[in-house]
């Protein structure tokens, strides 16, 4: 039961993710509906079968201030994949700045990468292509509907129509 559920607003946007008890809950209540159904299994209770939530709609639309992805170097790591961007390695995993601190490089999005310690110590105070490091992927911030992807681990296939 550690599955996860997409929960979307009235107006059918992605807006977070939810356990399978949280959702049915919502269902139980009738404060949301349930939009697709999953296909691992059912939940029982003494008297009833119910299908397992795969997506939910609430009920009535909710006004969710954006403010965005929250910079941490959790969400650093799980954007890059917890993989070195300089060699790919998933061992002793640390923060880099991509134009050093030291060079006026800020803590940011477009700045912070996940580099191994062997890399990130190999690359100093130096860009990558001043150290001959080329990145494998340029940072960038996430989208809300990236970073659920990211975060849901196992993608449903019906998620794709509303996470693009």
């Amino acid at each position: 039961m550690d599955q996860k559920v997409l929960v979307l607003n009235g107006d059918y946007t992605a807006i977070t993710l939810c356990s399978v008890q949280k959702a049915f809950v919502l269902l139980f209540l009738d404060k949301a509906e349930m939009v697709a159904k999953s296909e691992h299994g059912t939940m029982r209770t003494v008297s009833q079968v119910y299908p397992k939530p795969s997506i939910i709609r609430l009920a009535r639309y909710v006004r969710v201030p954006y403010k965005g992805i929250a910079l941490s170097r959790h969400n650093i790591f799980k954007r890059d994949q917890y993989e070195c961007q300089y060699c790919g390695s998933t061992k002793t995993l640390t923060l880099d700045h991509v134009l050093p601190r030291s060079r006026g490089g800020d803590s940011g999005w477009t700045n912070l990468i996940t580099a191994c310690s062997r890399c990130n110590h190999a690359k100093g105070q130096r860009t990558p292509s001043e150290a001959n490091m080329p990145l494998r992927t340029q940072p960038k911030k996430p989208t809300l509907a990236g970073f659920l992807k990211l975060s849901a681990g196992t993608l449903d296939q019906n998620w794709h129509a509303y996470l693009g």
